[in-house]
């Protein structure tokens, strides 16, 4: 099999864990598949550039020193650890510390300017994924697997220029994907692949978004043909609830792509929400396995799943941490575009809007968004719209999203009167409601306090300790 298999940072953020990843990797080669490794950077170091490029901001060089010593250290202890061969080694070492030189320059020059733009955050960011891959690498190589390491533009993932948050051009990285890795295949060779990123047209680096990762992986098996992806995390698949709240829940055994997608949207962690994009026309499958518990064979996503794993309701999803927006005022009705004028202003000022309700009246438009664009959104609505078309805006900073997902809700009476009659029965009051029209998922929102009985009663209601 041709198998493009994707690696979380928690699965690498240790030598030891890298010993095991590459004796796992090193397995499934000599069974005679060939492997395409795509790898996040160490779990935290992403973050840690987040927090620097703010001391940027503050001109304080000390914090960007201790920062590349921090990075430094953690990288040559998963070196020492996970590789023997004192040449890999010397190598490994080597690369990792022209790359932070590199890095280091770049922040100090910042600093200069006092300014980090979305262009330059993205060239940053690049080197968690940078810094990782030769490791990968050279430990492969110290257990006698050919192996070469390749950054998402050299591999030939080619994007727009929407730093942050790129979108692949995809035709012309097919071309240039498949002219790269093909050869290394045939050779025998791993080609190890920072995940994550892309390159513009005029060779600047660009991100794919946070997760981006699973992105890449999917990019590269629709333009090589894999067999299929397997995104190896800490976890042993998509869960029926969050185990947390449902100490019964369970791994989901297969999973279509439209629930897939409805899924990852509603917040299931472990898989970027754009993923599956690459990989539904030409119908490639998606195991999510968890790489420290290969015995469990995980998710599988699939076009279409066998009828076996066919249920009215396969998941609930809760959402924390989100705030309800609600705006009225007697001008908006029948004023055309006034929903327009609203999700403009905030999408101006980047604010994801997560659900939207109106009233029939027109009188009302309710908006969930996260607690972290709340005071963004409020300020927007204040200074663009309020005494013109807004009269009201009311705020619930304390709210939970429940989704209740499943293709087999397509067409069946009564789903929307059991999940509700089961939220009534716990004497917990529902704010808002939302479906699409695909029938797919049915979300509403409900006070955070009662967030974890909702979730336990619906999981009970639908009997999803059963679902396999």
């Amino acid at each position: 099999m041709r198998l493009v298999m994707k690696f979380g940072g928690t699965a690498v953020d240790s030598g030891k864990k890298i010993v095991h990843i590459t004796n796992l990797i090193k397995s499934y080669h000599n069974k005679g598949n060939e492997i395409i490794g795509v790898f996040s950077a160490v779990t935290g170091i992403t973050d840690e550039i987040l927090n620097i490029s703010r001391y940027i901001l503050k001109k304080d060089k000390n914090k960007i020193k201790e920062f590349i010593n921090n990075t430094r250290s953690i990288h040559v202890d998963i070196i020492n650890e996970c590789i023997k061969n004192n040449t890999h080694k010397a190598k490994a070492l080597q690369v990792v510390e022209i790359l932070l030189k590199e890095m280091e320059s770049i922040l100090n020059g910042l600093v200069l300017l006092a300014e980090v733009t979305e262009k330059a955050l993205d060239h940053l960011l690049s080197f968690g994924e940078r810094l990782l891959t030769p490791i990968i690498s050279y430990s492969l190589l110290d257990k006698g697997i050919d192996s070469v390491y390749l950054t998402g533009q050299e591999v030939g993932i080619l994007t727009d220029s929407k730093y942050g948050q790129a979108r692949p051009l995809i035709d012309t990285t097919k071309i240039r994907v498949k002219h790269n890795i093909d050869p290394l295949l045939k050779e025998k060779k791993i080609p190890v692949i920072t995940g994550f990123i892309g390159a513009d047209q005029n060779g600047n680096t660009t991100t794919l978004g946070r997760s981006g990762s699973d992105y890449t992986a999917t990019i590269i098996a629709a333009c090589i043909d894999a067999d299929e992806v397997w995104l190896w995390t800490d976890v042993n698949g998509l869960m029926t609830a969050d185990p947390n709240i449902v100490k019964q829940a369970k791994v989901l055994r297969e999973v279509s792509f439209a629930e897939a997608i409805e899924l990852s949207l509603f917040g299931a962690k472990y898989m970027h929400p754009r993923a599956l994009e690459p990989v539904m026309d030409s119908k490639i499958p998606i195991r999510i396995r968890n790489a420290f518990n290969i015995s469990n064979h995980g998710t599988l996503i699939s076009k279409l799943p066998s009828k076996s794993s066919q249920r009215i309701v396969k998941s609930i999803i809760a959402i924390r941490n989100t705030a309800l927006i609600d705006v009225s005022g007697g001008a908006m009705v029948g004023a055309p575009g006034t929903a327009a004028k609203i999700f403009d202003a905030l999408a101006r000022k980047s604010v994801n809007i997560m659900m939207i309700s109106q009233s029939p009246s027109e009188s009302s438009i309710s908006m969930v968004v996260k607690k972290d664009d709340l005071d963004t959104a409020i300020t927007t609505l204040d200074l663009t719209l309020v005494d013109n078309l807004i009269k009201n805006v009311k705020v619930n900073e304390d709210v939970a999203v429940i989704a209740v997902v499943g293709s087999g809700m397509r067409g069946i009476k009564g789903i929307a009167a059991k999940v509700f009659t089961s939220i009534s029965e716990k004497k917990i009051n529902v704010i808002m409601i939302t479906q699409g029209s695909s029938e797919l998922n049915l979300a509403f929102v409900v006070n955070n306090s009662d967030c974890e009985k909702a979730v336990r009663s619906l999981h009970e209601t639908f009997m999803l300790t059963k679902i396999n």
